[in-house]
């Protein structure tokens, strides 16, 4: 295969990815975790990055030629290394994120045996079975993609063009971590993602009177400053009323 070819080939299994992790967030915190529907991730549209590179990176483990004289074994080493890999790239990305950015994207805090708040034994567990799945299910209908999308060179076109607003989504969420970013320096705080969300939402639900934006969460007729603010101190009051209980 190209050189080409390779980058294009990793360029659509992200793309696959991020939009299917989208998927599997929207759902997993609609009926597991938040109990209702929340746009996940740090971008507007429905990517999350995360997947995307470890779909990437599952396939091209899946790859790699093992042979142990045992097919179980070889299948069981194959799938202990994309579990591995899997919580490298989660610890990887929520550090850039915590000590780049200053932003938690997700908090393991109250799980037990966690490592920073990142990465903890439990979701490392999640990732085996997301492992496995792959392996014993989706393996085989991602490579007949591959093989079809390397013997379709058209249909790179609209890869590039959905890389292409990928990107531009991309530029607008490092615009808005900066400003996160250079608010929580002056503040020395880590700003929790998701809880920015929801002061935004809660604003704008009770005193916009319409329904915060599914899509654009951030969206408001208050500056985006005031909404940290707002945050801050929300956040504040939340960690005094746990300190006197």
């Amino acid at each position: 295969m190209k050189f080409l070819d390779i980058l294009l080939v990793a360029a659509f299994l992200f793309l696959v990815g991020s939009m299917l992790g989208w998927v599997l967030e929207v759902f997993f915190r609609r009926f597991f975790s938040a109990k209702k529907w929340i746009n996940p991730g740090f971008l507007t549209g429905p990517y999350i990055p995360l997947y995307g590179f470890g779909l990437a990176l599952m396939f091209a483990i899946s790859l790699i030629p093992i042979h142990t004289g045992h097919a179980w074994l070889d299948a069981l080493l194959l799938i202990l290394i994309m579990g591995v890999m899997m919580t490298v790239i989660e610890y990887i990305a929520g550090l850039i994120f915590i000590k780049g950015m200053k932003i938690k994207l997700w908090d393991y805090s109250n799980r037990w045996g966690n490592v920073q708040g990142i990465i903890c034994p439990l979701f490392s567990f999640l990732w085996l079975l997301v492992a496995a799945a792959f392996y014993f299910i989706m393996n085989e209908p991602v490579l007949k993609a591959v093989t079809w999308f390397v013997s379709h060179e058209q249909f790179s076109f609209f890869v590039g063009v959905i890389l292409g607003v990928f990107l531009v989504d991309l530029g607008h969420s490092l615009n808005l971590a900066a400003k996160i970013r250079k608010f929580a320096a002056e503040k020395q705080i880590v700003v929790h993602f998701e809880q920015l969300k929801e002061s935004v939402k809660e604003h704008v639900e009770t005193f916009e009177q319409k329904h915060a934006s599914f899509c654009f969460p951030f969206q408001s007729a208050r500056k985006f400053a005031e909404e940290l603010e707002s945050y801050a101190e929300k956040a504040a009051a939340e960690r005094k009323a746990r300190k006197k209980k």
